[in-house]
């Protein structure tokens, strides 16, 4: 049965526009591990401002809010947003794991007027070292400790099963489907050490993006954690100084659920203000948006987002195109 009678069927049923059930993505936006040199209180209170500014950076999308009146301020009382904390020792000395209470996070955002922009998905990182093996959590701390000071989540491959890296690269829409489905983001890094370098190739909603860097194996990692984020700002962080509005379409939906789930992911987003169904044909469906961004960073955050999206082939008729994956 083509989309179009199913769109029908749906509207003329009501059939309820539910929300897919998601497992808890890796790793909390509110959660940061940060160094210290002691347990003192001076040192204790600096590490919570550290950590509160990577956690505002993360839930308010990646925006900088270090100029906004009020940021230095809202640092000095990080401590009072703290939900829970614990000395740690690691392989880099000693470090303290946060937890910020999520609501007064959000609120302390809305106080410094950020436009929301919604919490970006983590960066999974698929690095593999001259071995061609593919490197841990531990050996992969100086990218991490870069793309997390600027308030980038990461996430890590299950060593067991870990993604076939070479389809990956590939954009292979079947294995980006699995990341989706697995890791709850569109957005992966990929990487492979060499002598004196490292070449990176960055996945963001079934978009390809190539560099190569030269330097000890430590400085290539921090400079990939900084040109992670430097990608991604801008690529995702498009802040519309109004409200924007186009036509959208999405290609690949196989039946009324799929129109559904799509429907839902829409309403979800915080950047959506409005969806309105304007036609379908074949698989695919047109829709006129509003949107608190500009249409092409709505339809990229959107493929970045582990929605099960992808941007896709341009269709007559409409500003952005996206495909559903399965």
């Amino acid at each position: 049965m083509r989309l179009s009678r199913l769109l029908i069927a749906t509207l003329l049923l009501g059939l309820a526009v539910l929300p897919r059930l998601h497992a808890q993505a890796s790793g909390s936006p509110y959660s940061v591990v940060v160094p210290l040199a002691d347990t003192s209180d001076a040192q204790r209170d600096q590490a919570f401002a550290t950590a509160l500014g990577q956690v505002l950076a993360r839930v308010a999308g990646g925006q900088d809010l270090r100029s906004n009146l009020g940021y230095a301020e809202a640092l000095g009382t990080a401590a009072s947003m703290v939900q829970k904390f614990q000395y740690q020792r690691a392989a880099t000395g000693l470090v303290l794991d946060v937890e910020f209470e999520p609501g007064a996070v959000r609120r302390l955002v809305s106080k410094l007027g950020a436009r929301s922009a919604g919490i970006k998905p983590p960066v999974l990182l698929l690095v593999r070292g001259s071995d061609g093996r593919l490197l841990d959590q531990p050996a992969l701390a100086g990218l991490a400790a870069a793309a997390g000071a600027r308030g980038t989540n990461l996430a890590y491959p299950d060593a067991a099963n870990p993604p076939d890296v070479a389809k990956v690269a590939a954009t292979d829409p079947a294995a980006l489907a699995a990341v989706n489905q697995r890791y709850h983001t569109g957005l992966v890094l990929l990487g492979k050490l060499r002598d004196g370098g490292a070449d990176w190739t960055l996945v963001s909603g079934g978009q390809a993006q190539h560099w190569s860097d030269q330097g000890a194996t430590a400085v290539v990692l921090g400079n990939a954690g900084n040109g992670l984020v430097d990608r991604l700002g801008k690529q995702l962080n498009v802040i519309g100084a109004g409200p924007s509005e186009g036509k959208l379409w999405v290609s690949g939906l196989e039946s009324a659920m799929d129109y559904a789930n799509l429907m839902a992911t829409l309403q979800e987003d915080p950047s959506v203000k409005q969806v309105q169904t304007l036609g379908a044909q074949n698989d695919g469906v047109l829709l006129h948006v509003k949107a608190s961004v500009p249409m092409g960073a709505l339809a990229a955050n959107l493929a970045a987002g582990g929605h099960l999206l992808l941007q896709g082939e341009t269709h007559a008729g409409a500003n952005e195109n996206l495909r559903w994956l399965h």
